[in-house]
């Protein structure tokens, strides 16, 4: 029995906001997961028999509850909690037709075909505009909706390469380097909430809705952030400076006696206090290191000074002291052993969600934390088709004969 006197659950945020999602892979699919935990319903439209391609993307492979390999891959894991999984077959026009009344009932659609592909469908802002003109339409390619290289396909790879990122990337006597994580599509995926949010915000004061265009190009672009200035102010390309910074020091990876940690010195009182814990009380009075123009110039004799002092003891022994001196520094961790930082585990960020399968799907918490509008507890990424029969009977209306007749003919 419900107890009266307790307090009801709050709201979260984009409670009551549906989000029709027809994108796959990872920049979309983060985009409407984000949306997700903030309280939107999404609906994850499947190709039948198939689904998302990140599906197949692994191993490694979730397992059922007698340990048994369930076929769901950890990629897919990744981006999909919170949605419910409805399979169409788009391709068809009963498909379309099914998407289309999904559409005009929606607040939001997340798309990443190539441009132009979903107008063969009718499914295109200009179609589904026409029949909801509230109807927020998130478009996430390569390149853009225009220019040159529109008709392109884009993955993030690619663009980390043409972006200039990797450039900038990696040991200055080694290869240029992507990043370890498909960072590019991550961003792509919350610049294109973010973008959705103050359509939605727009679509308060005017009553319309509009369409987004989201380039992975783009975003890369935006997020060189300081190495783009440095170029567009300083007029020279920024080079490979391995776990250096090119406008800070001392602000890398340094050996110790028995591995590295990262020193983060990011300011001259901070360098001072530094350089009194390590016996280089010398260096912050020197004018070539006393401020950070001075270091930055003059990098290449400070830093083995430094990296030299650094070696006399091991890690934890300087982290302690660098922590009780205010001075920002960190270990260098595995995977593993962030999972199992003291912080990580105060803040829960590794958690387990009941899934269809019997078993458990392991995920990272979402980090979005809103005092009155608390993310809610999350649900498990749904396996393929988890939901179409209660999607289309719930929002279409569609009995059982229906669905029925729908799914003998391959469209659901």
């Amino acid at each position: 029995m419900t107890d009266p006197s307790a307090s009801p659950s709050p709201a979260q945020a984009l409670t009551g906001v549906r989000v029709l999602d027809l994108s796959r892979v990872l920049a979309g699919p983060w985009a409407t997961q984000t949306l997700g935990d903030l309280g939107a319903e999404v609906i994850k439209i499947e190709k039948p028999g198939a689904g998302d391609d990140t599906r197949g993307w692994g191993p490694p492979w979730l397992k059922d509850s007698e340990g048994r390999d369930t076929g769901e891959s950890a990629y897919f894991l990744t981006a999909n909690r919170n949605k419910r999984s409805v399979t169409i077959d788009m391709a068809t026009p009963e498909g379309q037709g099914l998407i289309r009344r999904l559409a005009a009932t929606s607040d939001v659609l997340v798309e990443n075909f190539k441009v132009g592909g979903l107008e063969r469908y009718g499914l295109d802002y200009a179609s589904l505009s026409a029949l909801n003109p509230r109807l927020v339409y998130c478009s996430i390619t390569g390149f853009g909706q225009d220019g040159p290289e529109a008709g392109r396909a884009g993955y993030d790879f690619m663009i980390q390469g043409m972006s200039g990122l990797m450039s900038v990337t990696g040991s200055p006597d080694s290869e240029p380097q992507k990043i370890g994580v498909a960072l590019v599509d991550v961003l792509t995926g919350l610049n294109a909430a973010i973008a959705v949010l103050a359509a939605l915000e727009q679509r308060h004061r005017t009553g319309r809705g509009q369409h987004i265009d989201l380039a992975l190009f783009d975003v890369a672009m935006a997020s060189l952030a300081n190495q783009a200035l440095n170029f567009l102010v300083g007029g020279t390309a920024p080079r490979r400076l391995g776990n250096a910074h090119p406008n800070i020091v001392p602000y890398q990876a340094f050996g110790t006696a028995d591995g590295h940690l990262i020193l983060a010195v990011g300011n001259d009182a901070q360098f001072a206090r530094f350089c009194r814990l390590a016996d280089l009380a010398e260096l912050a009075a020197d004018p070539r290191y006393s401020t950070n123009r001075q270091r930055v110039a003059n990098r290449q004799t400070l830093l083995p000074l430094i990296e030299a002092a650094l070696k006399r003891q091991t890690t934890a022994e300087w982290l302690a002291m660098l922590d009780a001196a205010g001075i920002p520094a960190g270990p260098i961790n595995t995977i593993a052993q962030a999972f199992a930082e003291p912080q990580a585990m105060a803040r829960g960020l590794a958690m387990a969600l009941p899934h269809a399968s019997g078993g458990a799907a392991p995920g990272v918490r979402s980090p979005l934390r809103l005092s009155d509008s608390p993310v809610g507890a999350p649900l498990a990424p749904p396996v393929l088709g988890q939901h179409t029969d209660e999607v289309l009977e719930e929002r279409l209306g569609l009995g059982g004969d229906e669905r029925a007749a729908l799914r003998a003919a391959g469209v659901i």
